[in-house]
Protein backbone atom coordinates (compact mmCIF):
# COMPACT_ATOMS: atom_id res chain seq x y z
CA UNK A 1 0.00 0.00 0.00
CA UNK A 2 2.61 2.46 0.79
CA UNK A 3 4.76 1.88 -2.08
CA UNK A 4 1.64 2.70 -4.37
CA UNK A 5 0.77 5.66 -2.21
CA UNK A 6 4.27 6.68 -2.71
CA UNK A 7 3.90 7.04 -6.58
CA UNK A 8 0.01 8.36 -6.79
CA UNK A 9 0.00 10.59 -4.42
CA UNK A 10 -0.43 14.12 -5.60
CA UNK A 11 -1.57 12.85 -9.15
CA UNK A 12 -5.28 11.41 -7.78
CA UNK A 13 -8.01 12.41 -5.69
CA UNK A 14 -7.76 9.92 -2.30
CA UNK A 15 -10.98 9.12 -0.67
CA UNK A 16 -10.92 7.40 2.99
CA UNK A 17 -12.86 3.90 2.82
CA UNK A 18 -15.27 3.45 5.33
CA UNK A 19 -16.08 -0.93 6.26
CA UNK A 20 -19.11 -2.41 4.91
CA UNK A 21 -22.08 -3.05 6.96
CA UNK A 22 -22.26 -6.72 7.84
CA UNK A 23 -25.27 -7.22 6.06
CA UNK A 24 -23.89 -6.63 2.63
CA UNK A 25 -20.60 -8.97 3.64
CA UNK A 26 -23.65 -11.76 4.69
CA UNK A 27 -25.33 -11.82 1.07
CA UNK A 28 -22.00 -13.25 0.22
CA UNK A 29 -20.60 -15.23 2.49
CA UNK A 30 -22.05 -17.88 5.20
CA UNK A 31 -22.46 -16.82 8.40
CA UNK A 32 -19.92 -19.94 9.72
CA UNK A 33 -16.95 -17.89 7.66
CA UNK A 34 -18.03 -14.61 9.35
CA UNK A 35 -17.44 -16.06 12.19
CA UNK A 36 -14.23 -17.80 11.50
CA UNK A 37 -12.75 -14.60 10.32
CA UNK A 38 -13.78 -12.45 13.83
CA UNK A 39 -12.38 -15.25 15.56
CA UNK A 40 -8.43 -14.78 13.71
CA UNK A 41 -8.88 -11.08 14.47
CA UNK A 42 -9.08 -10.15 10.99
CA UNK A 43 -12.58 -8.95 10.56
CA UNK A 44 -11.82 -4.70 11.04
CA UNK A 45 -9.85 -4.61 8.15
CA UNK A 46 -11.55 -7.33 5.83
CA UNK A 47 -14.56 -5.72 6.36
CA UNK A 48 -12.66 -1.93 5.77
CA UNK A 49 -11.44 -3.39 2.08
CA UNK A 50 -15.05 -4.57 1.34
CA UNK A 51 -16.23 -1.56 2.29
CA UNK A 52 -13.19 0.18 -0.27
CA UNK A 53 -14.61 -1.95 -2.90
CA UNK A 54 -18.22 -0.62 -2.51
CA UNK A 55 -17.67 2.70 -2.78
CA UNK A 56 -15.59 1.92 -5.97
CA UNK A 57 -18.28 0.48 -7.14
CA UNK A 58 -20.49 2.58 -6.58
CA UNK A 59 -18.56 6.00 -7.82
CA UNK A 60 -17.79 4.03 -10.90
CA UNK A 61 -21.42 4.66 -12.05
CA UNK A 62 -20.58 8.46 -12.41
CA UNK A 63 -16.66 8.52 -12.85
CA UNK A 64 -13.87 5.96 -12.54
CA UNK A 65 -11.99 5.01 -9.92
CA UNK A 66 -9.96 2.94 -8.23
CA UNK A 67 -9.98 0.52 -4.48
CA UNK A 68 -6.64 0.28 -3.14
CA UNK A 69 -7.57 -1.56 -0.51
CA UNK A 70 -6.03 -4.82 1.42
CA UNK A 71 -6.54 -7.05 1.87
CA UNK A 72 -7.41 -8.40 -1.44
CA UNK A 73 -10.55 -10.51 -2.22
CA UNK A 74 -10.81 -12.95 -5.50
CA UNK A 75 -9.41 -16.04 -3.69
CA UNK A 76 -12.00 -15.57 -1.22
CA UNK A 77 -15.49 -18.44 -1.74
CA UNK A 78 -18.37 -18.13 -0.12
CA UNK A 79 -17.66 -20.32 2.94
CA UNK A 80 -13.92 -20.32 2.46
CA UNK A 81 -10.61 -18.25 1.66
CA UNK A 82 -7.05 -18.31 1.20
CA UNK A 83 -3.83 -16.55 -0.67
CA UNK A 84 -4.64 -13.78 2.24
CA UNK A 85 -8.27 -13.02 1.08
CA UNK A 86 -10.67 -13.16 3.76
CA UNK A 87 -13.74 -11.33 2.05
CA UNK A 88 -14.28 -11.45 -1.63
CA UNK A 89 -14.02 -7.19 -2.15
CA UNK A 90 -15.61 -7.48 -6.01
CA UNK A 91 -18.71 -9.67 -5.21
CA UNK A 92 -19.72 -7.60 -2.09
CA UNK A 93 -19.60 -4.57 -4.03
CA UNK A 94 -21.26 -5.84 -7.47
CA UNK A 95 -23.73 -7.61 -5.51
CA UNK A 96 -24.72 -4.34 -3.43
CA UNK A 97 -25.02 -2.84 -6.71
CA UNK A 98 -27.62 -5.29 -7.71
CA UNK A 99 -29.55 -5.13 -4.78
CA UNK A 100 -29.31 -1.50 -5.20
CA UNK A 101 -30.83 -1.49 -8.36
CA UNK A 102 -28.43 0.33 -9.83
CA UNK A 103 -27.21 -2.33 -12.02
CA UNK A 104 -28.94 -4.97 -14.13
CA UNK A 105 -25.12 -6.68 -15.66
CA UNK A 106 -21.69 -6.58 -14.32
CA UNK A 107 -18.65 -7.82 -15.90
CA UNK A 108 -15.57 -8.96 -14.13
CA UNK A 109 -12.47 -8.76 -15.60
CA UNK A 110 -9.29 -10.53 -13.59
CA UNK A 111 -6.11 -9.49 -14.90
CA UNK A 112 -4.44 -11.01 -11.79
CA UNK A 113 -1.59 -13.91 -12.43
CA UNK A 114 -3.66 -16.23 -10.51
CA UNK A 115 -6.97 -17.46 -11.17
CA UNK A 116 -9.69 -15.73 -8.99
CA UNK A 117 -11.46 -18.72 -7.80
CA UNK A 118 -13.38 -17.06 -5.20
CA UNK A 119 -15.09 -14.60 -7.63
CA UNK A 120 -16.26 -17.82 -9.40
CA UNK A 121 -17.76 -19.47 -6.77
CA UNK A 122 -19.72 -16.60 -5.28
CA UNK A 123 -20.84 -15.05 -8.84
CA UNK A 124 -20.39 -17.87 -11.43
CA UNK A 125 -24.61 -18.82 -10.87
CA UNK A 126 -25.63 -14.87 -10.96
CA UNK A 127 -26.74 -14.72 -14.62
CA UNK A 128 -25.88 -10.64 -14.21
CA UNK A 129 -22.20 -10.88 -14.49
CA UNK A 130 -19.43 -12.20 -16.89
CA UNK A 131 -16.80 -13.26 -15.06
CA UNK A 132 -13.34 -13.22 -17.55
CA UNK A 133 -10.03 -14.45 -15.75
CA UNK A 134 -7.66 -14.43 -18.88
CA UNK A 135 -5.66 -16.96 -19.76
CA UNK A 136 -3.02 -15.90 -22.25
CA UNK A 137 0.74 -16.48 -20.74
CA UNK A 138 2.03 -14.16 -23.43
CA UNK A 139 2.41 -10.25 -23.90
CA UNK A 140 0.88 -10.37 -27.16
CA UNK A 141 -1.43 -12.79 -27.02
CA UNK A 142 -2.65 -11.48 -23.43
CA UNK A 143 -2.91 -8.07 -24.84
CA UNK A 144 -5.79 -9.93 -26.97
CA UNK A 145 -7.14 -11.55 -25.28
CA UNK A 146 -8.39 -8.57 -23.71
CA UNK A 147 -9.14 -6.36 -26.67
CA UNK A 148 -11.33 -9.28 -27.99
CA UNK A 149 -13.23 -9.51 -24.81
CA UNK A 150 -13.96 -5.78 -24.23
CA UNK A 151 -15.40 -5.23 -27.90
CA UNK A 152 -17.87 -7.80 -27.09
CA UNK A 153 -19.12 -7.54 -23.84
CA UNK A 154 -22.24 -5.61 -22.92
CA UNK A 155 -22.83 -4.53 -19.41
CA UNK A 156 -23.90 -1.53 -17.25
CA UNK A 157 -20.59 -1.71 -15.17
CA UNK A 158 -17.10 -3.31 -15.01
CA UNK A 159 -15.08 -4.07 -12.55
CA UNK A 160 -11.21 -5.20 -12.76
CA UNK A 161 -10.05 -7.26 -10.39
CA UNK A 162 -6.61 -5.71 -10.74
CA UNK A 163 -3.70 -8.02 -9.52
CA UNK A 164 -0.38 -7.33 -11.03
CA UNK A 165 1.68 -10.07 -10.40
CA UNK A 166 2.00 -10.63 -14.68
CA UNK A 167 4.27 -7.82 -14.82
CA UNK A 168 7.63 -8.43 -16.02
CA UNK A 169 9.22 -7.78 -12.74
CA UNK A 170 7.02 -9.68 -10.84
CA UNK A 171 5.97 -13.64 -10.48
CA UNK A 172 3.92 -13.61 -13.45
CA UNK A 173 6.64 -12.29 -16.07
CA UNK A 174 4.30 -11.23 -19.19
CA UNK A 175 3.09 -7.31 -18.83
CA UNK A 176 5.63 -4.16 -19.28
CA UNK A 177 3.89 -1.06 -16.88
CA UNK A 178 2.41 0.69 -20.42
CA UNK A 179 -0.01 -2.65 -21.05
CA UNK A 180 -1.02 -1.59 -17.51
CA UNK A 181 -2.29 1.90 -18.93
CA UNK A 182 -3.54 -0.09 -22.32
CA UNK A 183 -5.87 -2.53 -20.32
CA UNK A 184 -7.06 0.24 -18.71
CA UNK A 185 -7.69 2.57 -21.81
CA UNK A 186 -9.55 -0.67 -23.36
CA UNK A 187 -12.02 -1.04 -20.33
CA UNK A 188 -12.49 2.38 -19.82
CA UNK A 189 -13.60 2.57 -24.02
CA UNK A 190 -15.87 -0.85 -23.29
CA UNK A 191 -17.65 1.00 -20.26
CA UNK A 192 -18.27 4.55 -22.66
CA UNK A 193 -19.61 2.31 -25.54
CA UNK A 194 -22.34 0.35 -23.24
CA UNK A 195 -23.19 3.82 -21.47
CA UNK A 196 -21.66 2.20 -17.93
CA UNK A 197 -19.23 2.73 -15.58
CA UNK A 198 -15.81 0.91 -14.56
CA UNK A 199 -13.69 0.46 -11.91
CA UNK A 200 -10.67 -1.78 -10.59
CA UNK A 201 -9.73 -2.73 -6.98
CA UNK A 202 -6.71 -4.25 -5.96
CA UNK A 203 -5.74 -7.91 -5.92
CA UNK A 204 -1.95 -9.34 -5.91
CA UNK A 205 1.08 -7.52 -6.86
CA UNK A 206 4.61 -8.13 -4.96
CA UNK A 207 7.34 -6.45 -6.04
CA UNK A 208 6.89 -3.06 -4.52
CA UNK A 209 9.63 -1.81 -6.57
CA UNK A 210 7.74 -1.54 -9.88
CA UNK A 211 4.03 -1.69 -8.01
CA UNK A 212 3.16 1.68 -7.68
CA UNK A 213 3.98 2.44 -11.39
CA UNK A 214 1.95 -0.66 -12.48
CA UNK A 215 -1.25 0.84 -10.32
CA UNK A 216 -0.48 4.22 -11.50
CA UNK A 217 -0.55 3.24 -15.70
CA UNK A 218 -3.95 1.34 -14.95
CA UNK A 219 -5.39 4.44 -13.14
CA UNK A 220 -4.11 6.81 -16.29
CA UNK A 221 -5.26 4.30 -18.85
CA UNK A 222 -8.64 4.38 -17.02
CA UNK A 223 -9.36 7.87 -16.93
CA UNK A 224 -8.19 8.84 -20.54
CA UNK A 225 -10.02 6.13 -22.18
Amino acid sequence: MEAIVEVIKGKVELAAAQPAPEEDIAAVHTKAHIAHVKARGLYPIAALAAGGAIQAAMLALSEFCFGLIRPPGHHASSASSWGFCYFNNMAIGLERLKRDKKIKSAYVLDIDLHFGDGTVNILKGKDYVTIHNVQANHRDAYLDEVAAAMKRLKADVIGISAGFDNHEDDWGGTLKTEDYREIGRMVRGAAARCGGGCFGILEGGYNHLVLGRNVMALIEGLSRG
